[in-house]
């Protein structure tokens, strides 16, 4: 038993009741005290946060710091689990929402603790101790909401050099490799002006930090780049590792691209419910609010507004040409193609 970190006249924590309660959410990893930080997040919490982070959760939920040996000592057996890995900007929060079907499954928005491991494996983390980690996250997201219900979890990008991991330890879990085309992609950080130029850069250095980066360039080849080169060479490394997952995991990763997805959503969904073994009702999925509101906002959003709002990027159309042009090039020296295999649909 450990106290409630909530004052002096706390009660103990019942670990495994905790251990058993999908609604108590592992929330953050300390590698330090080798603790999980649980926060208590109802359905409806889930629902409203774009992402399962600080600045979208309710500030007053309950939380219990626990011992990860403790808590996976009590963890009960869990049920399915598949994931989600995207290359960002690529309707993924939109998808996970998809499977927020109550009696079926549940979509978790990128929850930070994936990203713990992220910075602890930069900051020298040992592997076979972030492997044990990762596998008992796992065990604790597997924990179903409701009798039958499977979970997709659909970590950050800046998590997708664990997907090879993820993949192994769960056998059974399957996966999408979720992106957008160069060129969507490239509008898309055009559009977001300094902060989506800032944020390339960012990933640039963490792709570096797990090997992911494109070979054969030097620290001072990306210095030298632009903001927009940045970002193709981030997408290009994002797309060979895709690459190698749909090949090392052929029966149980497919791909799909953004525009095919808003294209026909209907069946790319039924054909992602069907890879997941999920028994979604589709016709109202697609009906609801994962594709009636923006993912990240929750305003009115649609395809025809998807499609305005990429009319924006046309302000950027001629850099944009230009550094395609370049990565198109780059990755046909590499022998990289820039469509996915394992089609979806």
């Amino acid at each position: 038993m450990v106290p409630a970190p909530s004052g002096p006249a706390a009660t103990p924590v019942d670990i495994a009741a905790v251990a058993r309660d999908p609604l108590w959410f592992p929330d953050r990893y300390d590698p330090g005290q080798n603790a999980i930080h649980f926060r208590r997040l109802t359905r409806g919490d889930h629902r409203a946060a774009t992402f399962l982070t600080d600045d979208y959760l309710p500030a007053n939920t309950p939380r219990l710091v626990i011992s990860r040996d403790e808590a996976i000592a009590a963890a009960p057996l869990t049920g399915p689990i598949h994931y989600i890995f995207h290359s960002a900007f690529c309707c993924s929060t939109l998808l996970a929402r998809a499977f927020d079907a109550p009696g079926t499954a549940m979509g978790l928005k990128e929850p930070m603790l994936l990203n713990d491991l992220v910075g602890w494996k930069a900051r020298g983390g040992p592997p076979a101790d972030l492997a044990a980690v990762l596998d008992d996250a796992l065990t604790l997201y597997a924990r179903p909401f409701g009798a039958g219900e499977a979970v997709v979890v659909k970590p950050s990008n800046v998590v997708n050099g664990f997907a090879s991991a993820m993949l192994t330890v769960r056998p059974a879990a399957r996966a999408l490799l979720l992106h957008a085309p160069l060129r969507v992609f490239l509008g898309s950080i055009a559009r977001k002006g300094m902060w989506g130029r800032v944020w390339v850069r960012t990933l640039l250095i963490k792709q570096l930090h797990d090997g992911l980066a494109w070979p054969g360039m030097t620290s001072e080849d990306f210095i030298g780049q632009t903001d927009l080169q940045a970002a193709a060479i981030g997408w290009l490394a994002q797309q060979a590792l895709f690459t190698r997952l749909a090949s090392r995991f052929p029966q149980r990763v497919r791909t799909l691209d953004s525009e095919t997805l808003m294209a026909d959503p209907a069946a790319a969904v039924a054909a992602l419910a069907a890879l997941f073994g999920i028994a979604l009702d589709v016709a109202a999925v697609i009906a609801g609010p994962a594709f009636g509101q923006h993912s990240k906002h929750g305003t009115a959003f649609d395809a025809a507004a998807r499609a305005a709002e990429a009319t924006m990027a046309e302000l950027h159309a001629d850099e944009i040409d230009k550094v395609a042009i370049w990565a198109e090039a780059v990755a046909a020296t590499a022998g990289l193609a820039l469509t996915l295999p394992a089609p979806l649909v």
